[in-house]
């Protein structure tokens, strides 16, 4: 007999990672996201992404855990890869919770699946926000020719030239609700030198590329940014080949970048340096529904 799968939800960050660390550890890259950002949230305080409560969900066969997700409102839940049942079963318990869910994020399969089954269920109309490639560095290639300047690791004196190009890159990318602030970006960033400036020869930045902090031995490069007046110049290549080289010399086993798959450009330039795909995925957003009503 076939066990229907049954998730346990729960606010409580500390017993999520007791119970899913493990899963979450043993495909560090699959579940970057999940690891990243759940250790930000143990360092710097449950509402650093926003006033809501963050929520965290799990699911165990036989003691096991298969599965997990989490959500830091207003922003999406993000989830692990799911099997068919598995995302009927989550669709299920989150509506007959009255759920009021903004979007999903997962592996390409896991999203366009639980976008049907919540519309099935809520009525919610799934609109594709972005469509992303999660890519894993390979061999290193340094771009030539490297643009004249050098790298430098930003810190405090730089707060506030990180706060304006993270607001930018913010209101760009259009993920306002679901991204840390740019304060707060900024401050964790300088606590770890977890951003690298490329400068001009005279010392004035013109791109940044940041990195998450090592967790479960990998690292992911994020973001990258050049305002776009600079680009085209080869900045954003050379800032991110050298925050990759930091990460391998770091220790990182895994240096992960995503890319928007609408931008040609930036999944060229990455390929270029080293990076290979390892996974789609796909953000939805959600119109309204009936869950909560």
């Amino acid at each position: 007999m076939t066990t229907i799968p049954t998730w346990h939800l729960t606010p409580d960050l500390d017993r999520f990672l007791r119970l899913a660390g493990d899963f979450l550890r043993s495909r560090p890259a699959h579940h970057t996201i999940q690891l990243t950002v759940t250790d930000t949230l143990r360092r710097r305080g449950r509402h650093v992404y926003g006033d809501g409560e963050p929520e965290f969900g799990l699911l165990e066969h036989d003691g096991t855990v298969t599965a997990a997700f989490f959500r830091t409102p207003p922003g999406r839940l993000m989830s692990t890869r799911l099997t068919p049942a598995e995302t009927e079963a989550l669709a299920a318990e989150l509506a007959d919770r009255g759920t009021e869910l903004p979007g999903f994020m997962a592996e390409q399969d896991t999203a366009s699946a639980f976008a049907a089954a919540w519309r099935h269920r809520t009525g919610a109309l799934p609109d594709v926000n972005v469509r992303q490639r999660l890519y894993r560095l390979g061999v290193l290639t340094i771009p030539s020719p490297v643009p004249p300047g050098r790298p430098r690791v930003a810190t405090a004196k730089d707060r506030e030239q990180l706060i304006r190009w993270h607001g930018e890159f913010v209101t760009e990318v259009g993920e306002h609700g679901a991204m840390i602030g740019s304060a707060d970006w900024a401050d964790a960033r300088i606590s770890y030198g977890g951003v690298t400036l490329w400068e001009t020869p005279e010392g004035t930045p013109v791109s940044m590329a940041g990195v998450t902090a090592k967790v479960a031995g990998q690292i992911r490069v994020a973001p990258v940014y050049t305002p776009a007046e600079l680009r085209g110049r080869g900045y954003a290549g050379a800032a991110t080949a050298e925050v990759s080289r930091a990460a391998r010399a770091a220790g990182a086993d895994e240096v992960l970048l995503f890319t928007d798959l609408a931008n040609p450009t930036s999944n060229a330039l990455y390929q270029r340096i080293g990076y290979r795909p390892v996974a789609d995925f796909t953000a939805y957003d959600f119109g309204p529904g009936t869950a909560g009503r």
